[in-house]
């Protein structure tokens, strides 16, 4: 294998979890396919021409986020790690015939935090509906609380040092195929139809 090509296979883009019609009819098989197939490729491919030959090549993805995070001289990397990594934890954050109640672990925190899983669905909601222009809506722990916050452009609480549970992503190219102007219906159907909480459960402290 020549160098070329092993740089460009430093950051994978890894396969979905699930088949590109797997999430109708919330979000089609058309928009999964520019979505994952063109928007997030893209931002791997990018990655890796920007990494070659610095300090990040060969970097886990996740520590290519926290080391470049709120350092100008290093944005464009940020923003493309950022990207490339919120989308391979949103792609987890869902799944076909998803929502429901949360596992019984991660809907005590829930209900702890926000009187129920209804509750805390309309937070997330809130937020993704709420973020103004392209961004994020997160679902995150800090101790033995759960708390929603939403990140813009390529943030994400990684970024932050906080936990991620799951996300939303409420970019454009992730619903404008579907629902064109109407992202809070796209939002709500995520959180009712497609919210994976087994995957937010997987992510909760002491189950690294």
């Amino acid at each position: 294998m020549n160098t070329a090509t092993t740089r460009a296979a430093s950051v994978a883009l890894p396969a979905l979890p699930y088949e590109q019609s797997a999430l109708q009819p919330v979000i089609s098989a058309n928009t999964l396919g520019f979505h994952y197939g063109k928007h997030h490729k893209t931002y791997v491919d990018t990655l890796n021409k920007l990494i070659a030959d610095t300090e990040f090549e060969g970097m886990p993805l996740d520590q290519i986020v926290k080391a470049t995070a709120n350092r100008p001289e290093r944005v464009e990397i940020f923003n493309n790690a950022g990207q490339a990594w919120n989308h391979n934890f949103y792609w987890r954050s869902m799944k076909p015939n998803g929502g429901g109640e949360p596992p019984a672990a991660l809907k005590r925190l829930v209900e702890a935090s926000f009187g129920s899983a209804d509750a805390c669905k309309k937070e997330l909601s809130k937020a993704a509906v709420g973020q103004f222009g392209s961004g994020w809506a997160w679902l995150v722990q800090e101790g033995e609380k759960l708390k929603v916050v939403k990140t813009a452009n390529a943030n994400s609480p990684l970024a932050q040092g906080a936990r991620p549970l799951l996300t939303i992503d409420v970019w454009e190219h992730a619903y404008y195929l579907d629902y064109q102007n109407r992202r809070v219906d796209y939002v709500n159907a995520v959180l009712d139809k497609l919210v994976n909480w087994g995957f937010a459960a997987e992510n909760l402290a002491g189950n690294d």
